[in-house]
């Protein structure tokens, strides 16, 4: 008993001295709690809207008619896209477009009206910029949207003219009717899939590189590691003590991102909120295991940090959310795999926009588990490499006198 009360008291010796030590260090202070949260309140305003709309387009109109201003107006009225101006040639659009001033350009040609009440097929053309493919998909959108919409408004009611039924006129214009329903996401809202995939992927960086410099602090030199060892009575004990502060500011960190998210922005949480905590304290855990185990391998301090930014910098492009993995080459499928954060997505994806059962949602918390157990013991291997190494420089010099 009195080994554990010794290895007890050390524990939160090392925890209370880590808080006197961020209060020390502003820069790491800064590095663990405001720089994600200044991060993630930028991230939060940048997608507040959570869909872009009335994106600017502009029209060149060679026709002039009723159906194609009939055309201009249903594309105006689609949320996504908005008839910014009229041009009168394709060079003027063409220039409007590279200034960045639209997004897109409909040309409708002419003879439209005649062609199309003629049962001609007439091509209208638009333009888009899918250098940035969000905002071209979503003015792409808006026009597929409206323009067969009217152009098959116009038939039926040709057909109509001519004492077909209206049913049978719309069977003729789509022989075979397509239902779509869109799942977990129906309104396509960015602060839903993309900005609570940002955040994690930023939050394991901090975890990383943190978690390294904080622990080279006190490893980088025999002296200082010595000394944590006795304030700890132990090298286990004065571990989990230095790194038990910083799991739960960033779990703080992470609940204040959470709650912006759930209950000012409408995330909506279909599983098990328990699940949900529980892989982000994995997560946490395992990313913090992995700094601990960079800056107990890697020497210098600033070497270690180097590394961890190395890993965990480009973490949000193998994810699997801006492209997704399984078009992956096997090099970038394999480092979205070895990092936390990829799994910590995936299951927090289950249990906010999927709902996913928990015994299917199980997978990738499980991995998480065997990540931070693995990571975990090859820290205590290296610690136990690194206490066996002292206790040989320590007995030295009482075998020689």
């Amino acid at each position: 008993m009195r080994g554990y009360g010794a290895v007890k008291r050390g524990f939160w010796l090392v925890f209370w001295r880590e808080f006197t030590w961020l209060r020390r260090r502003p820069f790491l202070l800064c590095l663990t709690t405001i720089v994600p949260l200044i991060i993630m309140a930028v991230l939060i305003l940048v997608f507040s809207a959570g869909l872009a709309t009335r994106l600017p387009i502009a029209v060149l109109d060679l026709d002039a008619s009723d159906l194609s201003r009939q055309i201009v107006r249903t594309v105006n009225a689609t949320p996504d896209t908005a008839v910014a101006d009229h041009v009168t040639d394709l060079a003027a659009g063409k220039r409007m477009i590279l200034s960045g001033r639209i997004h897109g350009l409909l040309m409708l040609p002419k003879n439209l009206e005649r062609d199309v009440l003629a049962g001609r097929r007439p091509e209208v053309v638009f333009f888009y910029n899918n250098q940035f493919m969000t905002t071209g998909g979503l003015t792409l959108r808006g026009v597929n949207a409206a323009v067969p919409a009217v152009e098959g408004a116009v038939r039926v009611s040709l057909r109509t003219s001519r004492g077909i039924e209206a049913v049978m006129a719309q069977q003729a214009i789509t022989p075979i009717p397509i239902h779509s329903n869109t799942l977990f996401n129906p309104t396509l809202n960015y602060a839903h899939f993309l900005l609570a995939a940002l955040l994690p992927a930023i939050l394991q960086v901090v975890i990383i590189v943190s978690s390294a410099y904080a622990v080279g602090l006190d490893t980088e030199h025999r002296h200082r590691l010595r000394i944590l060892r006795r304030l700890g009575n132990g090298l286990w004990p004065a571990m989990f003590g230095k790194l038990l502060p910083y799991t739960l500011l960033f779990l703080a960190v992470l609940g204040t991102a959470d709650a912006v998210l759930f209950g000012v922005l409408d995330l909506p949480l279909r599983g098990s909120p328990l699940l949900l905590v529980a892989s982000t304290f994995i997560f946490i855990l395992t990313c913090q295991f992995l700094g601990l185990l960079l800056a107990l391998l890697i020497k210098p301090v600033a070497s270690a940090i180097s590394v961890a930014t190395i890993l965990a910098a480009p973490a949000f492009g193998f994810m699997g959310i801006g492209f997704p993995r399984v078009g992956m080459n096997l090099f970038a499928y394999w480092w979205g795999a070895a990092l936390p954060g990829t799994w910590y997505l995936s299951a927090r994806i289950d249990q906010t926009l999927r709902g996913t059962p928990s015994e299917l949602a199980l997978h990738p918390m499980l991995v998480l588990a065997a990540f931070a157990i693995g990571l975990a013991l090859l820290a205590a291997l290296r610690l136990n490499i690194i206490r066996k190494r002292a206790d040989a420089a320590a007995a030295k010099p009482r075998t020689a006198t």
